[in-house]
């Protein structure tokens, strides 16, 4: 069952946590103070939360032959481009103009969940996910993450799953 803080539960939550409530999936959102000055929210994320970062899965935006799309990686590696253009069914991939990836998706920097977004993008979940019972993934917001089963983040963004991800 979703875990809400009062202030969550007044304002209804970010999109992606409406999502997921709408969709009946189970999830679990975790908070935490965000720092700004750190280099790496993802790795922030995991550190704050107590999690080993190769459960704390970063969201990308990247142009797959003109089309966004977001890349969903372990925060303890990086996206190989190449491996997301290939299971995106493209040739050359690049990341997206953070400008752009902010209005597409709605979300800012640093914030953007691959659940809730304003347009759906096409979604490439890395095949590690596969590995845990349970991943986060960021809930929209800077300091907020949620926790679900890879299986539940991949059918609500209908993301192909690949080894998009490299150390």
């Amino acid at each position: 069952m979703a875990k809400k803080s009062k202030k969550q539960q007044q304002s209804g939550g970010t999109p992606a946590t409406v999502a997921l409530t709408a969709a009946g999936v189970p999830f679990t959102v975790h908070s935490y103070d965000h720092d700004p000055s750190r280099p790496s929210y993802g790795e922030e994320a995991a550190e704050a939360m107590g999690v080993s970062p190769d459960r704390v899965f970063k969201t990308l935006v990247a142009d797959v032959d003109g089309t966004l799309t977001v890349a969903v990686v372990p925060v303890a590696g990086q996206l190989d481009l190449k491996a997301l253009a290939s299971a995106a069914g493209g040739k050359r991939a690049a990341m997206a103009d953070p400008a752009l990836a902010e209005r597409t998706t709605g979300y800012v920097r640093g914030g953007i969940s691959p659940l809730g977004q304003r347009k759906k993008l096409p979604t490439v979940l890395d095949a590690s996910a596969d590995r845990h019972e349970t991943i986060c993934v960021s809930a929209g917001r800077r300091g907020l993450e949620v926790e679900l089963a890879p299986a539940d983040l991949a059918k609500l963004t209908s993301a192909t799953l690949a080894p998009i991800g490299r150390e």
